[in-house]
């Protein structure tokens, strides 16, 4: 744990998925796509073990200091020609437990992720929130980045 830090940021194991997922459930939007049954679905554990495998993607977890996971997200390094070959850090799936809400752990995790990207070479970092999530706009606004493209989706 970083001086002042409130987490410890680290990789996320199979143990983890659960608590990740009941994060991802935890609000109107994920609640309509995510399955919290116990036991989870398999394919949970089969995304997570894909994610593991690749070295371009850090799924992490933020812990308290009881060791419970109160915050998630995943870290995607994406290599590409537009900007004179410049890589690219997306940062997807940012979530704190709604207890745990407001206490900065959201933040550092973020910050986590942007020196990341930096440590791998990116020359910048994306990430795209719902439309309808205007606190999670704002927060991100606070943290530095723009509003610079209008993000579109296909769901199969």
């Amino acid at each position: 744990m970083a001086e002042g830090s409130q987490v410890t940021i680290r990789p996320a194991k199979r143990d983890d998925v659960g608590a990740i997922v009941a994060m991802l459930a935890d609000d109107p939007l994920g609640s309509a796509r995510e399955r919290i049954e116990q036991p989870l679905p398999e394919s949970y554990f089969k995304a997570f073990e894909a994610l593991d495998r690749d070295p371009n993607i850090e799924l992490v977890v933020a812990q308290d200091g009881e060791g419970a996971v109160v915050g998630c997200l995943q870290l995607c390094i994406l290599p590409g020609l537009s900007s004179q070959g410049a890589s690219r850090g997306l940062i997807e799936d940012v979530r704190v437990a709604s207890h745990c809400r407001g206490r900065g752990i959201g933040e550092e995790m973020v910050q986590w992720a942007v020196g990341q990207a930096r440590v791998k070479g990116c020359r910048l970092v994306e990430l795209l929130t719902h439309h309808t999530r205007v606190d999670a706009q704002h927060f991100y606004e606070r943290l530095g980045f723009a509003r610079s493209h209008v993000g579109m989706t296909m769901r199969f």
